[in-house]
């Protein structure tokens, strides 16, 4: 047991994580931590998707330190900085340009839903529409606006005020696999009898991460992107999670072939850790006043190094590669561990090295990420039940550690589940490379 009298005694009671994850953090370099007793766990979180170089990634580390070395401006509200300037070439230089792409770039508050509250204020005000078309399942944020488009039941309770100006329709698979929801949506929005305004953008995860690693297909995106153009509405994809190479490429909808209106990004593009979001905007919807939307730490230049530094991986395909090996053998062996130890009653979710497992028994899910804690592994559940074991490697993650941590994943799955006890039946999609 870890002496967290000072946590207990002093912290609020909204801490969630250290709940599941009972330690004190001292250490950590790649995929690995260190408590302050010592003991060394492979980290299969990272940061929620904010560490996809893993922690402490010496390139970006290094430049950072520099910086700050060098006596380097750290806040600056979004007065023009060298260390801004940087960011911003090089990722249209290394990200945009490379992928045919062009959007003005707008740096909010630090954090997702900082990224997500603007694309939303910015649609609202190209259109004139109020309304949001949001997922089934979809995650979002937890500020107001961020959370009306959420969908988790616990979290929208939270808010403490009925959360409006938003419709839900239903995600990629959510009836199953033999019902059309985008043909639905389709019905829905352009029917004048269906009672749904016109809304001012669709907001949408290609991999619906918190939500249960639900993977939205190549054609469905592609449907959607289409009904947004006909209905004159922009398509926001959240990327907050699902991007900065978590599914293979750089964005998560490059596979799709859909261009944006707005994308939403966050997390690692921070580079290490730092807080840091962007939004990018379409040349002909950036159409802020100045100062129209702000934030005091919208200036953060040590996550500029850091993201610049990170960028120098998105230099080649050497990383998204890797990203692709790596996941076709999680999911491989993820597959095999459902069919050999729940006599294959489930499937496995997501894409790339963003991949779950998912229960119909949702303690199931909590019950194997604490017995993989107790072997020494951190890996989280989702889900709007917690029902979804959810991998979240660092995508710099070597062969050896990810083995290593698959192979604690399966000697939990054998702590937990007791076959002639196992009568529940999972639910896993493909989890393409």
């Amino acid at each position: 047991m870890i002496d967290d009298g000072t946590f207990l005694s002093l912290e609020s009671e909204v801490r969630s994580y250290c709940r599941s994850f009972p330690a004190v953090f001292k250490k950590a370099l790649g995929c690995h931590v260190e408590d302050e007793d010592g003991r060394q766990f492979i980290d299969f979180l990272s940061g929620a998707g904010s560490l996809n170089y893993g922690h402490n990634n010496p390139h970006i580390k290094r430049a950072v330190v520099d910086y700050l070395e060098g006596g380097g401006i750290v806040h600056s509200l979004d007065l023009h900085t060298v260390a801004k300037r940087s960011f911003l070439e090089t990722f249209n230089d290394v990200i945009l340009a490379r992928r045919g792409l062009e959007y003005r770039m707008q740096f909010p508050g630090p954090t997702g839903t900082n990224a997500v509250e603007a694309a939303l204020k910015l649609a609202r005000k190209v259109t004139g529409r109020s309304t949001i078309a949001a997922f089934t399942n979809g995650f979002h944020g937890m500020s107001l606006g961020s959370l009306a488009a959420t969908a988790n039941a616990a979290k929208r309770r939270g808010a403490g005020v009925n959360l409006a100006h938003v419709v839900r329709l239903p995600f990629d698979g959510y009836f199953g696999k033999n019902i059309d929801t985008m043909a639905m949506a389709e019905k829905l929005l352009r029917d004048p009898g269906s009672g749904i305004d016109q809304p001012a953008a669709f907001l949408v995860e290609t991999v619906q991460g918190e939500g249960g690693v639900n993977l939205a297909s190549i054609d469905w995106l592609r449907r959607l992107a289409d009904l947004a153009a006909r209905i004159d509405a922009l398509l926001i994809v959240d990327d907050i999670q699902a991007g900065c190479g978590r599914t293979g490429t750089f964005f998560s909808f490059e596979e799709a072939g859909i261009v944006p209106d707005i994308v939403c990004l966050s997390k690692s593009i921070g580079g290490i850790g730092l807080p840091m979001s962007l939004v990018l905007i379409k040349p002909q919807y950036d159409i802020w006043l100045p100062g129209e939307h702000n934030g005091t730490f919208r200036g953060h230049n040590l996550a500029f190094v850091a993201g610049t530094a990170a960028l120098d991986f998105w230099r080649d395909d050497e990383l998204a590669t890797a990203v692709r090996a790596k996941a076709a053998l999680a999911t491989d062996r993820l597959r095999t561990l459902v069919e050999t130890r729940l006599d294959g009653k489930g499937e496995v979710r997501g894409k790339g090295l963003l991949v779950g497992v998912a229960f119909d028994a949702p303690e199931l899910a909590e019950k194997i990420s604490s017995a993989a804690f107790a072997r020494g592994l951190i890996v989280e559940t989702c889900g709007p039940r917690n029902e979804v074991l959810k991998l979240l490697p660092p995508l710099t993650i070597e062969m050896e550690a990810l083995r290593e941590g698959l192979d604690i994943i399966e000697a939990a799955f054998l702590d937990v589940v007791e076959r002639p006890r196992w009568h529940a039946s999972a639910a896993i999609v493909d989890s393409a490379a």
